[in-house]
C-alpha cells in the first residue's frame, strides 16, 4: 500500500494521517500515542474507527497534527483515520457512516462582538 496522506479537520485543528500495514502502532507528531494524548477518552476517540472496522492492530498510523486544542486534534485525527480506512476497503463505509465518523464537524468558535466581553455575554446592566 503506497503512503497516501488523508486530512481530518475539527475547529482549528488539521490532522494529516498515513496508514501503513503493521502492528497497530500509533505515532502522533513523532511521539508515542499515549504521551501525546494523556486522557483516555481522547485515545478511545482516535481508536474508535479502527475498532468499528475491526482493524485494530492491523495498521500502523502515522499522524501529523497541528492547531487547536487536544479535543479538536483528537477528533481531527479520527476523521483522518476514517477517511484512510475507506481507501483501504470501501466496505467499511456503512459502519463508519453509522457511527458518524465520516462527517466533518462544522462547528466553530463564534467571534467576539464589539461592545461585549465575549461573543454573547453582556456587561452587567445598571439601571441607575
Amino acid at each position: 500500500m503506497a503512503d497516501k496522506i488523508f486530512t481530518g479537520r475539527r475547529k482549528k485543528s488539521v490532522a494529516r494521517v498515513v496508514l501503513r500495514n503493521g502492528s497497530g502502532k500509533v505515532t502522533v507528531n513523532k511521539r508515542e500515542f499515549n504521551d501525546y494524548f494523556p486522557l483516555k477518552y481522547h485515545r478511545d476517540d482516535i481508536e474508535a474507527p479502527l475498532k468499528v472496522t475491526e482493524t485494530l492492530g492491523k495498521f500502523d498510523v502515522i499522524v501529523n497534527v497541528q492547531g487547536g486544542g487536544i479535543s479538536g486534534q483528537s477528533e481531527a485525527v479520527r476523521l483522518g483515520i476514517s477517511r484512510a480506512l475507506l481507501e483501504v476497503n470501501a466496505d467499511f463505509r456503512p459502519p463508519l457512516k453509522a457511527e458518524g465518523f465520516l462527517r466533518r464537524d462544522p462547528r466553530m468558535v463564534e467571534r467576539k462582538k464589539y461592545g461585549r466581553p465575549k461573543a454573547r455575554k453582556r456587561f452587567q446592566f445598571s439601571k441607575r
